[in-house]
């Protein structure tokens, strides 16, 4: 079994090494990534009575230099393998928690701390949060921090990036512990039913995510503080009135920190709704830009695609669970007297289901992308009608379009893609304003006198 392991991490390096140059971008690339701020309207993209879509269109993508598109589809499409080493990683961490030994032993620990099951669980929690930080701590390190300073999106050096990374390991020990304290309660209480429940448990967990990180969490990685006065808070706030978005409460935070990329939510309910921009949407976008960005993000709260996308991601987490109540009963049977695990009711087993689970998401991945990806066309649309802002909203894309693959084929973005791809936002973008191009020539027909 060693030697397996010790295969697993070779093959698991080769593949990392392999990934790294193939992706690699050309030297300096990464200084010439982003789009000069301020709105550029291509000639073409321009209102008028020959305006063509397509040709509008085009003229937006070519905004983008050959060899920034070619950074952004490495980069991206990069990605797709992440997920596959991603996979092959986290199970190599399982095996060595359940192979090795790692596993019984901290749940024998907590065993000896105490009898009682929900207080042993919760030690077991603490102790295997630790340990997976520090396994997984070279991947994190090789896909968080190296890889992102590679294609020039991340700014922080690596002690800055490790004291947050430490920051997620005390929101982890302080909050997973007792999920799966109540999860572990269910197993035993719930029996062969067990994976309902679990999905319930769930559910209640991610809507006071939603509630409290905004308020609690968040702060921790960033300095909020109210938006600057002048014209970005006048539009902002005119924008949370029209849509009827129950707050005042509008914040700035200072991701330029830790990232180079453009960003903005809002996020939170119950009384903790707040608008937040980020300070590179600030600084590098023109106010048409960030008004579409707003526009997008208020769509997200008026068509509450909070609580939407929670119940849809709990409906897949329904199946996941049961997948993993499936499998895990089989492997128990048929490997778990060899690796010191009891039953499903067992602590130690955890790495086995979490292995488990990742294996459904990954085959879920088309699945989960699209649900994400239809709500965010709900939005894309709804921003548009809200902000009227079709060249900010395609400004936006080519800029979001330097680190994301702006023209994929069909049965790519359907697999790949959590969010609709460069190309059908700037195109749905300049057929808004086909359809509006008298509202886009400007102010001036609602200022004419009424014959």
């Amino acid at each position: 079994m060693k030697t397996l392991l010790i295969i697993v991490c070779i093959a698991l390096c080769a593949l990392l090494v392999s990934d790294w140059a193939l992706a690699e971008p050309a030297q300096g690339a990464s200084l010439a990534r982003d789009l000069p701020p301020g709105l550029q309207i291509p000639d073409a993209a321009k209102p008028g009575p020959n305006f063509d879509i397509e040709r509008a269109t085009q003229a937006y993508l070519d905004l983008l230099s050959p060899e920034q598109r070619k950074q952004s589809d490495a980069y991206f499409e990069g990605g797709y393998w992440l997920l596959l080493w991603g996979l092959f990683y986290g199970i190599a961490v399982a095996a060595v928690l359940l192979w090795g030994g790692l596993s019984t032993r901290m749940r024998d620990l907590a065993q000896r701390v105490s009898r009682r099951p929900w207080l042993y669980t919760w030690i077991y929690g603490l102790l295997i949060v630790l340990a997976s930080f520090l396994l997984n701590l070279p991947w994190s390190i090789y896909a968080d921090f190296v890889r992102e300073h590679q294609y020039g999106l991340a700014t922080q050096d690596f002690g800055g990036w490790f004291g947050d990374a430490l920051k997620s390991l005390l929101v982890t020990i302080v909050v997973l512990p007792l999920v799966l304290v109540a999860l572990y309660a269910a197993v035993r209480r719930a029996g062969a039913h067990w994976w309902v429940w679990a999905s319930g448990i769930a559910f209640v967990f991610i809507v006071f995510a939603m509630m409290f990180a905004p308020v609690y969490v968040e702060p921790l990685f960033n300095d909020y503080k109210p938006l600057r006065e002048g014209a970005i808070r006048e539009a902002v706030l005119s924008l949370a009135r029209a849509n009827q978005i129950p707050t005042d409460h509008v914040v700035e935070f200072d991701a330029s920190r830790q990232t180079t990329r453009i960003s903005a939510n809002v996020a939170g309910f119950a009384g903790t709704t707040r608008v937040a921009l980020n300070d590179n949407l600030i600084n590098k976008t023109s106010l048409p830009e960030i008004k579409a960005v707003l526009g997008h993000e208020m769509g997200h709260y008026v068509l509450n695609h909070g609580l939407r996308g929670t119940i849809y991601f709990t409906l897949v987490l329904v199946f996941g669970f049961w997948f993993v109540h499936r499998l895990l009963d089989w492997s128990l049977a048929r490997f778990g007297a060899r690796l010191g695990l009891c039953d499903r009711g067992d602590p130690a087993a955890l790495p086995l289901a979490v292995a488990i689970l990742t294996v459904f998401f990954f085959l879920a991945t088309p699945l989960v992308n699209s649900i994400s990806r239809q709500m965010e066309a709900e939005a894309d649309a709804f921003g548009l009608n809200a902000a009227r802002e079709p060249h900010g909203f395609a400004m936006t894309a080519m800029r979001l379009s330097t680190y994301r693959k702006i023209h994929p084929g069909a049965l790519e973005e359907t697999i790949f893609y959590n969010h609709p791809s460069g190309y059908t936002r700037v195109h749905g973008a300049m057929t808004w304003l086909k359809e509006n191009q008298d509202y886009a020539r400007g102010d001036a027909l609602l200022a004419a006198p009424a014959k």
